[in-house]
């Protein structure tokens, strides 16, 4: 049988004209690769600088102020808050505001004179533990180096090694860096997004494709009925995919649960009907299944990178750091880790909770729009 090139044209023709037309998947194939290039290229790092830090000093002697500065010129600490009392301190590394707090104790630069070693007390947020890894790294170095220029004279015989003072680092909430104590929380709103966001878009374009969305429409089904309707099955969906995960995290991994287990389960619903929102969303925009799992992809991509789950938040450009805070994932990160690592209460939880509802307002609001009561 003989290969016609003409007919082979004809076909390619054929083919590339009906690609054109679909002009959503069109789309996709050129974005979703420029999205990958802009997120690895510009907004993912690995070594976070400039991390919030919180400086507790009991003396404001020249000494003190030598340490500060020579933390701050690592690069890697930066001073927003000062001068604060230690209550109003562990507060802030509780809520997240701050990633490391430094302690400077009282008679700190008499006891460092007189060669006594004393100790300067540094906590750090180690939920991540890859955020203040390369930190605490450049902490021992700014040690050595940061009294050179005022041991002189008399002092100088305290230069040598080791440092004149000793650096005590307290891992706060995860004590041994663990990195599945910050992985294994962060699963949950991961996985709960993709299968939530992929089932509800996949759930109306499947009915449109075999038919079955005429006889739907044919009811007195009001829309606001029709999505809550097809919302709750999976919300029980992703409560059962929350007891798999969970149930690993406890028996597996041995991940704590330092905080109110009911607070939990009520902010993964909110989360969940967040994700499905979306996922009705889409279901709206989409012609076919192959379209909805595109555009699933298409918000899951950025969700997964831009959320702090794979890399450090502040690690991001304050762009992407923009961007990432419209994301439900990257607010129930910051809860799912808070309650379940740092024992948070609800007055702390609320503030990562408003953006994840008004988010769920506007994705529902969208959905609801866009829903047809009728067939085009």
């Amino acid at each position: 049988m003989n290969f016609s090139v003409h007919r082979m044209l004809a076909v390619f023709i054929k083919e590339f004209q009906q690609m054109l037309r679909d002009r959503l998947t069109f789309g996709m194939a050129v974005g979703v690769p420029i999205l990958q290039l802009v997120l690895f290229g510009f907004a993912i790092n690995t070594d976070p600088r400039a991390l919030p830090t919180a400086l507790v000093s009991a003396e404001s002697s020249p000494l003190a102020g030598s340490i500060a500065a020579a933390m701050q010129n690592t690069g890697y600490f930066r001073v927003t808050h000062q001068g604060t009392s230690d209550h109003a301190a562990e507060k802030m590394l509780e809520a997240g505001e701050v990633q490391f707090l430094v302690v400077i104790p009282p008679q700190f630069s008499r006891r460092l004179v007189r060669g006594e070693r004393p100790a300067l007390l540094v906590a750090v947020d180690a939920t991540d533990p890859s955020a203040s890894g390369n930190a605490l790294a450049a902490l021992n170095t700014a040690a050595a180096q940061a009294l050179a220029r005022d041991l002189l004279g008399p002092l100088r015989e305290l230069q040598p090694q080791p440092p004149p003072y000793e650096v005590v680092v307290h891992r706060r909430y995860n004590p041994e860096g663990l990195a599945r104590y910050n992985i294994v929380p962060g699963l949950i709103g991961t996985i709960l997004t993709m299968t939530m966001v992929m089932l509800t878009a996949l759930a109306m374009t499947r009915e449109r494709e075999r038919g079955t969305m005429e006889n739907l429409l044919a009811t007195p089904v009001r829309p606001a009925e029709v999505m809550t309707g097809k919302i709750l099955p999976y919300v029980v969906i992703g409560y059962v995919q929350l007891a798999v995960i969970m149930g690993a995290a406890w028996l597996l991994f041995d991940v704590p649960m330092a905080g109110s287990f009911g607070l939990l389960m009520a902010m993964i619903g909110v989360f969940i009907v967040a994700n499905l929102g979306v996922g009705f969303t889409f279901s709206t925009v989409a012609r076919n299944q192959l379209q909805a799992m595109q555009m699933t992809f298409f918000f899951f991509l950025p969700s997964m990178l831009l959320s702090g789950f794979m890399f450090p938040f502040r690690a991001m450009p304050q762009w992407a750091q923009w961007f990432g805070e419209v994301l439900p994932l990257t607010h129930f990160l910051r809860i799912v880790r808070g309650i379940m690592l740092k024992g948070n209460p609800a007055a702390v939880v609320l503030p990562e909770l408003w953006p994840m509802l008004l988010f769920t307002s506007l994705a529902c609001f969208v959905a609801l729009r866009r829903y047809r009561r009728t067939l085009d």
